[in-house]
């Protein structure tokens, strides 16, 4: 369930409702609709321990009358498609704020796989592709993939970041993937390193996405520079 007091709470130290949003699990969204309808009915922390989160969701969205209907409720998938791009969210947690929009006006909502399908074919609609043709070995696509993962020492529990190198054949998508301590030039050029030693070989092609170890960044997005270090060791 929705975590209201803790929303509430977090609000009420003036937090960001981003910040709020990453704490209790929740979408931006559904904290903005939250507070709003919390300062409507002039509803701050501190509160009762009596107002549970149960009673806090039917004094914010008192239930509606169940309506008929033979169909399920759609979800927002222009919504949807925006929010999965956001670190962070996910399938189920845009569900479970489906589920709560279902409850507020009484429809009935999808159960998750069907959820998850229908965003599918949603997602095929939407994607325009074009076919490129790769020869097998000739391209090799480098990033430093998404959010940190931690390593957590087994006796002191001491949390460690990592953040994880990622090389991918284009022709073949065959990976190669290593962590790293942090993201500065000696463990990108060592990654690469370890990746071609891994491969056997070298391409031809090298693909960096826009990542501040790979690419000097400038005013002008179509004038970008590979940085020295990196060209050295591209065309030794």
């Amino acid at each position: 369930m929705t975590k209201y007091r803790e929303i509430l709470r977090l609000a009420s130290l003036g937090l960001s409702q981003q910040s709020i949003a990453d704490s209790c699990g929740a979408s931006k969204k559904t904290v903005n609709r939250i507070l709003k309808h919390a300062k409507e009915i002039n509803l701050y922390w501190p509160l009762d321990e009596n107002e549970t989160d149960a009673v806090i969701a039917e004094k914010l969205f008192p239930s509606a009358p169940v309506k008929i209907s033979s169909g399920k409720k759609m979800p927002d998938f222009d919504y949807i498609q925006k929010e999965l791009l956001r670190n962070g969210v996910n399938k189920k947690l845009l569900w479970t704020e489906y589920l709560e929009e279902c409850r507020l006006s009484g429809e009935t909502p999808l159960m998750y796989s069907q959820f998850c399908y229908h965003i599918q074919q949603d997602e095929q609609k939407r994607r325009a592709t074009m076919h490129i043709s790769r020869k097998p070995g000739e391209q090799i696509e480098v990033d430093w993939a998404g959010d940190p993962a931690q390593i957590i020492d087994p006796d002191t529990g001491e949390i460690t970041k990592a953040w994880q190198f990622v090389g991918v054949m284009t022709y073949s998508q065959y990976p190669y993937v290593e962590a790293f301590l942090n993201e500065k030039q000696q463990a990108w050029i060592t990654a690469h390193v370890h990746m071609y030693e891994y491969f056997g070989g070298v391409t031809r092609i090298l693909v960096p996405d826009n990542c501040k170890t790979a690419v000097i960044h400038t005013n002008d997005w179509y004038n970008q520079q590979v940085n020295a270090v990196y060209h050295e060791m591209a065309v030794l």
